[in-house]
């Protein structure tokens, strides 16, 4: 029963008191005699579940009543399709800020469905920063603007929403949802795939404002359209139920246990503080991949020397119980994923490893 500190960057650290409840209801749900996992999406319990759900979500987001919430499957790479096909009708197009994997990924998924304008590519710089905003090549015709606000993968992360263009805001927030507050109304659509800070792998949840809902193709699929979604309460087909169930809980927790997403984003940048201030008086030992003004404070990209002391560092992470440190294969190096529920103590483990292993190296 020992936990290990979980740096995986998705599916990611829960907290606690929500594995501890989950597990409670594993086995029966109280009332009901059957698991969470067996429990009908039909019935009156989940329908509960996703009003709730729906509930935390508005109250922490502080979210207009113009706004629809919908729980879908896919992740966000479905996403990156379903956006286009839903928005851009023939001879429309939108545009795409790519300042990462994630962002270049979903332009090119986009492109096969609709014609998109890339506003701004960081790839000159291997996505180390973002851009400013002279650099941002706007359409004043565009159907919409679409960015990541978080790149899991090079650490950069937009700490307030790009200005400059009257098109709606839509945001890939999968990495940093529910970290921070937001100003929604700016927003057209918002979405994440919840395995980083809002629960289990298996459901994406989307937020809508009504006039982009209006102004959806009536020719997509049922279950790639979002106004079937809204219709039908997230309910064509059958739901991840297990996996929204925790997203309920994991809301509850940000309400109840942290006090709201303010108090959140002041814990978030705390514990990456710790890490950024041990890179930046390593004397160079430790190489952050992010330009210090585009830091991510959910996932920290680094470097080392050479291969063989990043390969002598994460053997020696593990051996203190600091797992899944392994930057991604297409970068490498070293990322520390600290979402909302890693706690303190496996951050201030993390950084007072750093400060030891540079000594010994």
């Amino acid at each position: 029963m020992e936990r290990v500190y979980n740096f995986s960057p998705g599916p990611a650290v829960l907290p606690i008191s929500v594995l501890e409840e989950a597990q409670r209801d594993l086995l029966s749900l109280p009332g009901l005699g059957v698991s969470v996992l067996e429990v009908g999406h039909r019935t009156k319990w989940f329908e509960g579940v996703l009003e709730t759900t729906k509930a935390n979500l508005k109250k922490l987001l502080n979210l207009p009543d113009n706004y629809q919430i919908v729980f879908m499957q896919g992740g966000s790479r479905l996403q990156f399709s379903t956006i286009p096909m839903n928005l851009l009708a023939p001879g429309a197009s939108a545009d795409y800020i790519v300042t990462g994997t994630w962002g270049q990924t979903a332009a090119e998924e986009a492109r096969r469905e609709a014609e998109i304008r890339i506003a701004y590519d960081g790839k000159a710089t291997n996505y180390d920063r973002l851009p400013t905003a002279a650099e941002l090549k706007l359409s004043p015709n565009a159907k919409y603007l679409y960015y990541t606000s978080n790149e899991t993968i090079q650490g950069v992360q937009f700490q307030s929403e790009p200005q400059g263009s009257q098109a709606p805001l839509i945001c890939d927030a999968s990495s940093d949802f529910l970290s921070r507050p937001l100003d929604m109304p700016r927003y057209g659509m918002l979405y994440a795939c919840a395995q980083k800070n809002a629960g289990p792998a298996g459901v994406t949840v989307a937020i809508l404002r009504d006039d982009l809902l209006a102004d959806c193709s009536k020719r997509v699929p049922t279950m790639l359209s979002y106004p079937e979604y809204v219709k039908n309460n997230s309910l064509a087909n059958t739901p991840p139920v297990f996996a929204i169930y925790i997203v309920m809980l994991v809301t509850r927790w940000l309400l109840d246990d942290v006090g709201g997403l303010a108090k959140m984003h002041e814990h978030n940048a705390r514990k990456a503080k710790w890490l950024y201030d041990v890179i930046d008086g390593s004397g160079g030992f430790y190489r952050g991949h992010a330009q210090p003004a585009c830091r991510s404070l959910m996932n920290v990209t680094f470097r080392l020397p050479n291969d063989d002391v990043e390969k002598a560092f994460l053997k020696g992470a593990e051996e203190r119980k600091l797992h899944y440190l392994k930057g991604h294969r297409s970068v490498g190096g070293i990322r520390a994923s600290i979402y909302n529920a890693m706690p303190d103590a496996g951050v201030e483990a993390l950084a007072s490893y750093m400060a030891e292993f540079r000594k010994q190296n």
